[in-house]
């Protein structure tokens, strides 16, 4: 038949099935983690669609005291709020409300119909200065030419006023809080006081929440005349999104610390430097980390501000964690110090023998003891193995070279009256001095052909 062979499938063509459920594919893995990833961050972009849409903060204000009060208003449309300084600053925006009080052509300001700009001079102080904080006048305004409305230049319809900040309770953040008290005053171009209807400002801004409130006030001057006014109360708290992170990163920090003393706890059951050093790295990175944590927290205030006025947060937070940290990476490096002095004192000494051993220098001339011409010059012979073996010079030397590791059979006692020797011929002395050696790991024996021609002697 043909020999067409069947094409087999490999085994990676298809997934793996494990109790009915196919195991996906990391490529898959990934493409679904990407798409969620999209998901979430378009879900999160939709927060800040329809912002625009809602009503302007300052119109239904406006729009009460055009029908209950109309006259002059003034909103704090921005509050800079300076931990460091300390201080606070307003943006005014000057404005008329209701029949009368508003300039034609202006209205439409924050998109109320009865609202718009002064049609009048006037000259604003604040917290009854010597001169006049601002000056609005309405002559300066330019007109635009196809409408022929007055533009609402900032500069000439807005001015800033600083205030001193109360910082008694700035110690105690995230939960510190500041007053501000502020009296303003106005006056037209005849010097006569024009009454302030309304005083307010923004309720939320950057890292802060203001809360305001005014009341209508009088000053009296030198000859017992009053002189309208409107004083204005702040009270500038934390908002809890703010709280609630700054408590989030100061729990994370303590809990860094409490790493660091973890580190040094199983440090010490090491014997070894490197596993130590694993420690030491990480104990070194929370102490680099720690400081980044506490500049995330929202408009903390800066480390001169805090010991100044003693900041309780980092009073019970940043200043012991720091503490606590370099001292845990200290430990572990005197822990590492102490394991290598520990490692130098373990380390065997070796000392080479051969070195050690006295040897003659090629310039030096053998002694006469042990020069090769000693048994010419005695009249002695070399000794034999023989010889060496009956003397029993012969395991001594056999034990030195073997180190002590086997034992030899002990030297035979001295011939007494009653022992009998054997003496060899000397035909069998060539033969007798043969001597054969054998054994097996662990034991050392000896063989010795002996002469059958011995003679029995008997001491006298």
């Amino acid at each position: 038949m043909g020999g067409t062979k069947p094409i087999g499938r490999s085994k990676n063509s298809l997934p793996a099935a494990n109790g009915g459920v196919v195991r996906i594919q990391n490529t898959t893995l990934l493409i679904i983690a990407i798409i969620f990833s999209v998901c979430f961050i378009l879900a999160l972009s939709c927060a800040f669609l329809g912002d625009d849409e809602d009503e302007p903060y300052f119109k239904s204000i406006l729009n009460e005291v055009a029908q209950t009060n109309p006259g002059l208003v003034l909103l704090g449309e921005n509050v800079d709020v300076d931990i460091d300084e300390p201080s606070i600053t307003i943006r005014w925006s000057i404005i008329g409300c209701g029949d009368g009080y508003v300039l034609d052509g202006s209205a439409g300001i924050h998109e109320s119909t009865s609202c718009g700009l002064p049609p009048e001079y006037l000259q604003i102080y604040v917290d009854s200065s010597f001169n006049p904080t601002a000056i609005f006048d309405p002559s300066q305004l330019p007109y635009v030419s196809q409408t022929g409305r007055r533009r609402n230049i900032q500069n000439l319809v807005q001015f800033d006023s600083d205030h001193t900040l109360d910082v008694h309770e700035d110690r105690l953040y995230p939960f510190d809080t500041y007053f501000l008290t502020s009296t303003i005053r106005a006056i037209d171009s005849s010097n006569a006081t024009v009454p302030i209807r309304k005083l307010t400002t923004i309720d939320q801004v950057s890292s802060f929440l203001v809360a305001s409130t005014d009341v209508a006030s009088y000053e009296t001057t030198s000859n017992g005349t009053q002189l309208a006014s409107r004083d204005i109360d702040l009270q500038v708290q934390r908002p809890g999104q703010a709280r609630a992170f700054t408590l989030l990163l100061f729990a994370l920090s303590w809990m860094l610390t409490h790493i660091t003393f973890g580190h040094v706890i199983l440090a010490k059951k090491h014997q070894e430097v490197k596993p130590i050093f694993k420690h030491l790295v990480s104990s070194f990175v929370i102490v680099l980390a720690i400081p980044q944590l506490r500049n995330a927290m929202p408009d903390a205030p800066g480390y001169d501000v805090a010991l100044t006025i003693f900041q309780k947060t980092d009073c019970i937070g940043f200043f012991p964690q720091m503490i606590l940290s370099a001292f845990s990476v200290l430990a572990l490096l005197l822990l590492i110090i102490l394991r290598e002095f520990d490692a130098i004192d373990d380390k065997p000494l070796v000392i080479d023998l051969k070195a050690a051993r006295p040897t003659v220098g090629p310039t030096e001339k053998p002694s006469p003891l042990n020069s090769p011409l000693k048994p010419l010059i005695l009249n002695t012979k070399k000794r034999t193995s023989s010889d060496s073996f009956e003397r029993g010079e012969f395991f001594e030397c056999e034990k030195r070279q073997l180190g002590g590791a086997y034992a030899f059979p002990a030297r035979s006692p001295a011939p007494s009256s009653s022992t009998t020797i054997h003496h060899r011929s000397r035909s069998s002395r060539s033969i007798s001095s043969a001597t054969t050696f054998s054994g097996q790991a662990g034991t050392h024996g000896y063989h010795m052909s002996k002469s059958s021609s011995l003679r029995t002697v008997t001491e006298r």
